[in-house]
């Protein structure tokens, strides 16, 4: 059995790797570093196919050290000892480099394993990770290496690698294999920046492409029929995922409707209803407000119309209610007072409830001031009177502020011009 096509076409030589030029063009410190021939321990964080593993295989090819390879999603604590047990052998003359694939899925203690023989140099440690290594990557592997991002790769960048791919196909299987360009522009820019999708593509079409007079022809109905479905990048539980609802919402704050469709797209196409909703919602509350308060019932009836007749047709009210969000005024007035007021109750900021708001209905024998003295607010002009609400350490607290627009300001004039009669 054949190893994917991805594997049996690695590059050869830095120029060969698809993207990451901002690591890998001449000048750049990764590849200077690479060329130096001393490597240190380094951390690619990124994407998955945009050439992690195969720049690492790379530079194990171009060391004297001996590769060995772990991936953290099968890899145990035993695997760890062996290889470390390997140190004090032939095998582990000069060192080892150890790439380790998927390393957030290690724990605390697999990584700690590791630790002693990162810093003294016996081992090389190359991980990579599609998670950001800050949050899953433990603090002392982290200060002794060197993080690199890798980016999605872009469209244009891919095309000499699908054209590589179908050369090298023709070769392997004796048979002349051709590709359209408009077939090439569809693979690459359908695959999301994703080195190995787009070369996945390639080897179906090839595979399935019709014979015209002894040539294969992969056209660009057969690369939209084998390659539309392999495009999208998304994970529920990974920073793509975060990445996109982030964006979604501050598009949706940032009142640009264009990107907040295109996000809240993403989100459906992945089948992620809940998501899209929930931060619908929130921004209607959160970023809108006060703004246009009567904007939150109409965002909850319109997830409430898109929950019932679910996807494909949940689009329709969810891109009605995100264009009205993005086209509403924006106020996080109520936003920011709630969180000034949750600020004071965790410094234990309380006290004791004023004696006119209590719900006490009698007083005890001891009390020299007996009554309540709550003032009924609806029995006086414009109703209301003033009287303390909040308790005497908070009793001159501003938590809430109006915001600049025009129906926060309409609530200004009118409480300023009743509470005026007050001297207040």
């Amino acid at each position: 059995m054949s190893s994917p096509l991805a594997d049996r076409i690695r590059p050869d030589s830095l120029d060969d790797i698809v993207g990451q030029k901002h690591l890998l063009s001449q000048g750049k410190p990764l590849r200077r570093i690479i060329e130096s021939g001393e490597i240190p321990n380094l951390i690619f964080y990124g994407p998955s196919g945009v050439g992690k593993t195969t720049l690492a295989t790379y530079i194990a090819r171009k060391t004297n050290k001996t590769l060995k390879k772990l991936n953290g999603t099968t890899a145990s604590t035993a695997d760890i000892r062996q290889i470390v047990q390997e140190l004090d052998t032939f095998a582990g003359f000069g060192g080892i480099l150890l790439y380790l694939d998927e390393i957030q899925y290690f724990n605390k203690k697999q990584q700690q394993t590791l630790l002693e023989f990162i810093e003294d140099g016996r081992i090389t440690l190359i991980a990579s990770t599609t998670e950001n290594p800050y949050f899953y990557v433990y603090n002392a592997i982290l200060s002794r290496s060197t993080v690199f991002e890798f980016k999605p790769v872009e469209p244009a960048d891919l095309e000499p690698a699908v054209r590589r791919a179908v050369r090298i196909l023709s070769e392997e299987k004796g048979e002349q294999i051709e590709i359209t360009d408009e077939a090439v522009r569809h693979i690459c820019a359908s695959c999301s920046g994703d080195v190995r999708k787009s070369l996945n593509a390639v080897e179906l079409c090839a595979l399935s492409a019709s014979v015209v007079d002894g040539v294969k022809v992969i056209d660009i109905d057969l690369a939209r029929q084998l390659s539309q479905k392999s495009a999208f990048r998304y994970d529920r539980d990974g920073d793509e995922h975060y990445d996109i609802i982030s964006a979604y919402q501050k598009s949706m704050r940032g009142s640009d409707a264009d990107a907040a469709l295109h996000y809240l797209a993403r989100l459906l196409a992945a089948g992620d209803l809940p998501s899209a909703c929930r931060r619908l919602m929130i921004c209607a509350c959160e970023d809108v407000g006060l703004a246009y308060p009567q904007i939150i019932p109409i965002v909850k009836s319109c997830v409430d119309i898109a929950q019932a007749v679910g996807l494909p047709e949940a689009r329709l009210p969810l891109a009605d209610a995100v264009i009205l969000v993005c086209l509403a005024p924006k106020s996080n007035s109520a936003h920011d007072a709630i969180a000034a007021a949750f600020a004071d109750v965790e410094a234990g900021k309380a006290g004791p409830i004023p004696r006119t708001l209590q719900n006490k209905h009698f007083d005890g024998a001891d009390n020299n001031n007996p009554g309540q003295f709550y003032q009924y607010p609806h029995v006086f002009p414009d109703h209301y009177v003033p009287q303390q609400y909040l308790p005497d350490v908070l009793k001159d607290v501003t938590y809430y502020n109006y915001g600049d627009n025009k129906n926060e300001q309409s609530f200004k004039a009118y409480w300023d011009k009743i509470k005026g009669k007050y001297g207040m």
